[in-house]
């Protein structure tokens, strides 16, 4: 799946200075392609990965699923959670009823 530009956001990734920094706080989506094509092509385990962006294994191979499932936009922050829904939630073409909150009196 290409890059709206026509470009592949991995395609250059040759070495760690092709990644972005460590200290990145902006996590847009292709710089979480980047990671997980670094991870895969073996530039970086996954350990080294999780500790470089200070993120859990969980969130790494979250990144790796909307990749494999969507493309690199899939690893769109406005899109992760519309994403998820549709992996949770069976589509019977019913529609689910929100949850009632629960209240703050106790019934016992």
């Amino acid at each position: 799946m290409g890059h709206v530009n026509g470009t592949d956001p991995v395609e250059d990734l040759q070495d760690l200075a092709d990644l972005p920094p460590p200290d990145t706080k902006r996590w847009v989506s292709r710089r979480k392609a980047k990671v997980v094509a670094a991870v895969r092509s073996g530039l970086l385990s996954l350990n080294d990965a999780c500790r470089r962006y200070n993120l859990s294994v969980d969130e790494f191979l979250a990144w790796q699923r909307m990749v494999d499932r969507f493309g690199v936009p899939g690893l769109r922050a406005t899109r992760i959670q519309h994403y998820r829904q549709a992996d949770e939630e069976p589509d019977f073409g019913v529609p689910v009823p929100a949850a009632a909150p629960s209240g703050n009196g106790g019934g016992s």
